[in-house]
């Protein structure tokens, strides 16, 4: 634990804590009463208020639309399964940045919609309702299925023979057992819709802010840290007990009925009724997933003087963007994929021994530690990235000029998926193994080596490909410190679409086109190595 836990403490708990102290110290005096100022504010509250209650209909609009494809990817057995599965995963490995961008093609001014039928829905509350949707859909699909996937339906069909109908069965039965798992899910999406920042601030324009959006526009435009400080305290405590609930829900779900083989329980859908809700879900994943994307690509290529690649071109030039870049885009993308594959080492390294950590006994230390992994999915990245600017200034870390700092922020975001990939795998290896080899003589790093490693190395190629993927679209902590001469892809998407033009709009499409073709075939490569469906997303 001693690696993980200085690693946080010194990249994590010390720049966010310094960038609160910042905020509310005054002559090295804690000043608590701006809380009560700061939290008093009408514009403060309006932005509290909108973030609670569009991350409450963000997730229950998500598990309206995604419950119906969790049973059917659970259940049912169809040509192209395995593909579709990865298909639905892909929005949620893609930068945020580039899902706002999606929908802006879709939605926006000059989009899809608006030329054909002049229907405009960027700056309004459904544009961000609808993207987060397509976001999280893999999150319900993944968590909720990959238990119900392994429900033994024996159980219910025992409840239909000693009288109780289809509905009641499924209610006394299945619902119980499947509710710690709902409840994962929807914690987990109204965790990255309570936390939303580059959907709310591409979509929702200026009349739409979330407390990530707010903290951001607080911290970088108007330089007023005290509000930044409160408001981050606020999405702090918010987060902590999102992931309490999490923990005990998680909990609840390792004691739900007898699993068994997922092969066991899915079976090709019978009758008209099971055929039309395969149908349904596969126009839903064509409608919510498949149309944005496809539209991302033909804005792409849709120039002024027919389809082509002129804006792939266009990025090659660092004039073409009109100055908006030191260096032609392109290498944004040369950028990005070294400093994520450095973070991916960095998060393997820090999340493997965290991993290995905790699968000793369990108890108030070690729960604490795998509570604190996962914060950095929920607390202000915007926060973190300025905190870093602050905080690593001076020997022997000072490290703001160093190119290291991104890949370390990427870092912080890339552990928690790596701890969650390796953790059931390292938790099921039987203690006896390794015992065994140290009786034979074997050396803890030997035993590690012969035994482990050999059964958690898909586990490990797992975890190195979400952490890259996350890695490479990190957005938030990375707008503060990535260089303007060595700018990432979410970032140079971003800026491209903060300029006008036909010319950055279509560069940015261009950008976010390549970005979601490298995380999808990250995925898919992922798809193919991996064994474990038991629901760890």
């Amino acid at each position: 634990m001693a690696l993980p836990v200085a690693f946080f403490a010194l990249f994590f708990a010390y720049p966010v804590v310094a960038i609160v102290g910042r905020g509310l110290k005054a002559d090295g005096v804690w000043q608590f009463g701006r809380i009560g100022e700061v939290l008093s504010r009408p514009d403060i509250a309006d932005v509290l208020w909108f973030t609670t209650w569009q991350a409450l209909a963000s997730t229950v609009l998500t598990l309206l639309i995604a419950l119906p494809g969790a049973y059917v990817f659970a259940r049912f057995d169809f040509p192209g399964k395995q593909l579709l599965r990865a298909v639905v995963t892909v929005p949620f490995v893609l930068p945020t940045v580039v899902v706002g961008t999606a929908f802006l093609a879709l939605l926006g001014r000059g989009g899809f919609l608006d030329e054909l039928w002049g229907v405009r829905l960027d700056t309004t509350v459904w544009a961000i309702l609808l993207a987060h949707v397509f976001f999280n859909y893999a999150v319900v699909v993944r968590t909720v299925g990959g238990l119900w996937s392994q429900l033994d339906p024996r159980q219910e069909e025992a409840a239909r023979v000693l009288g109780a109908g289809r509905l009641a069965a499924w209610r006394r039965v299945t619902l119980p057992a499947l509710a710690p798992a709902v409840g994962a899910a929807a914690l987990m999406v109204f965790l990255f819709t309570f936390t939303s920042f580059g959907v709310v601030q591409i979509l929702g324009g200026p009349a739409y802010s979330t407390l990530e959006v707010e903290i951001y526009r607080q911290t970088a435009q108007l330089l007023d840290l005290p509000t930044a400080a409160v408001l981050t305290l606020v999405q702090f405590a918010a987060v902590g007990g999102i992931l309490a609930v999490h923990a005990w829900t998680v909990r609840r779900r390792e004691t739900a009925l007898r699993l068994v083989d997922p092969a066991q329980t899915s079976r090709r859908p019978r009758g008209a009724g099971q055929r039309a809700l395969l149908g349904g879900v596969l126009l839903t994943v064509a409608l919510l997933i498949v149309v944005p994307l496809g539209v991302l690509v033909e804005r792409s290529l849709d120039t002024s003087g027919g389809y082509g690649f002129g804006f792939y071109r266009a990025l090659q030039s660092a004039d073409a963007s009109g100055s908006t870049f030191l260096v032609p885009p392109l290498e944004a993308i040369g950028n990005s994929l070294q400093y994520a594959l450095v973070a991916t080492l960095i998060a393997l390294v820090i999340g493997g021994l965290a991993a290995a950590a905790l699968t000793r006994r369990a108890g108030p230390l070690v729960r604490g530690f795998d509570a604190l992994l996962m914060l950095p999915l929920g607390v202000s990245a915007v926060t973190v990235g300025f905190g870093f600017l602050i905080t690593l200034d001076e020997p022997p870390l000072d490290l703001r000029t160093s190119w290291i700092l991104v890949p370390l922020a990427q870092a912080l975001v890339g552990v928690p998926f790596v701890v969650r990939s390796m953790l059931p795998v390292l938790r099921a290896v039987d203690d006896r193994l390794r015992e065994a080899a140290t009786v034979l003589g074997a050396s803890p790093l030997r035993a590690w080596r012969e035994v482990d490693l050999p059964l958690v190395r898909r586990a490990l190629l797992v975890a190195a490909g979400f952490a890259f993927a996350v890695s490479l679209g990190e957005f938030g902590a990375t707008v503060f410190i990535a260089r303007p001469d060595n700018p990432t892809l979410p970032v140079a998407v971003a800026r491209l679409l903060g300029r006008s033009g036909e010319l950055n709009y279509g560069q940015a499409m261009a950008l976010s086109t390549i970005l979601m073709l490298v995380c999808a075939v990250s995925l898919l490569l992922l798809e193919r190595i991996r064994t474990d469906r038991s629901g760890e997303f």
